[in-house]
């Protein structure tokens, strides 16, 4: 099987979501929708193969049953999940763990995230990091609700890129919409919720001990920026971030590009435009919302047309 794995998945309602998903071709079920879980094998959200010899199953059981598409992979269970948020109010102010106390505690992945920023309203803003010296200050400052001196904003554009490693204090503002490449997990601890209450008007659940537990200290060491751009005649590729957990790119392409593979397998999204790719001979259009999975039997693949994507692959 040597062709691209594209994928139908799942739309997830939230407080803070908005429409703008619509302008990815999605058929939202409200003007609530915040996320859409492009690529993924997570149990709270599976996708399912929509073209191909493999049409109808769910990832987690391709990943299961064939795992010669994914190099033979011997991690557990899928590694990377992408999504795409609309955030059409702030998300809650919130941090992740890491994989020791994200097994021990939720019986899952850790999370380590990344955000390009595909649009952003004037002054938008994001929650990235704390001024906390201490574990003790830390607790000191929430306990009071300090969150003025204790959250770091950063004004954020349109092609920014945000690494955000497990343990960093985050939310991500109003008017923002992102790709998200992270960890296949969907353990989030509240630390502050603006006080907002769900549709039953009760607060939602925080998440103090284990905030207090997993955050980073001191909170402003947030990672440099490893952005590398290289330019060809039809091409923009970027590096936007190499960690452990996952290698992230974004590709600009006018015109084509030959690609070969450099990794067992890779995720692609289309953030905006449209094109082809030709796989064996075989060309699929593709359109803005379009994700795929190029499997480890996909050796060379060439792009063509005006686009932008966004690529990952494991680590």
């Amino acid at each position: 099987m040597k062709e691209p794995l594209f994928l139908d998945s799942v739309l997830q309602e939230k407080i803070w979501g908005g429409n703008h998903l619509k302008e990815f071709g999605y058929d939202l079920p409200s003007d609530k929708v915040g996320e859409y879980w492009a690529i993924s094998a997570h149990p709270h959200g599976v996708s399912t193969i929509a073209n191909g010899e493999f049409k109808g199953q769910k990832l987690d059981e391709l990943y299961a049953t064939h795992r010669e598409l994914f190099g033979n992979s011997e991690k557990e269970v899928f590694p990377l999940l992408t999504k795409i948020l609309d955030a059409n109010d702030w998300l809650s102010v919130q941090v992740h763990p890491d994989d020791e106390y994200g097994q021990k505690h939720e019986g899952e992945l850790g999370k380590t995230e990344c955000w390009y920023i595909i649009s952003a309203e004037p002054d938008a803003e994001i929650i990235y990091g704390h001024n906390a010296k201490s574990r003790e200050e830390l607790a000191e400052m929430i306990k009071a609700g300090d969150w003025e001196h204790l959250l770091r904003k950063v004004k954020v554009k349109t092609g920014d890129f945000f690494h955000v490693p497990s343990g960093t204090m985050h939310a991500i503002g109003s008017g923002i919409v992102i790709l998200e490449t992270q960890q296949s997990s969907d353990t989030t601890y509240r630390v502050y919720d603006f006080d907002r209450r769900d549709d039953q008007g009760n607060l939602r659940e925080l998440h103090i001990q284990q905030s207090i537990d997993v955050l980073n200290i001191p909170g402003n060491q947030v990672p440099e920026n490893q952005v590398k751009t290289e330019h060809f005649a039809e091409a923009e590729l970027t590096t936007l971030v190499k960690s452990d957990f996952f290698d992230v790119y974004k590709w600009i392409i006018n015109g084509s590009h030959n690609f070969k593979k450099t990794a067992p397998y890779t995720l692609v999204s289309v953030l905006d435009g449209k094109g082809q790719i030709s796989v064996s001979g075989k060309l699929y259009p593709l359109t803005k919302g379009n994700h795929f999975i190029l499997p480890s039997t996909v050796e060379n693949w060439a792009l063509s047309g005006n686009m932008e994507l966004i690529a990952s692959n494991p680590e």
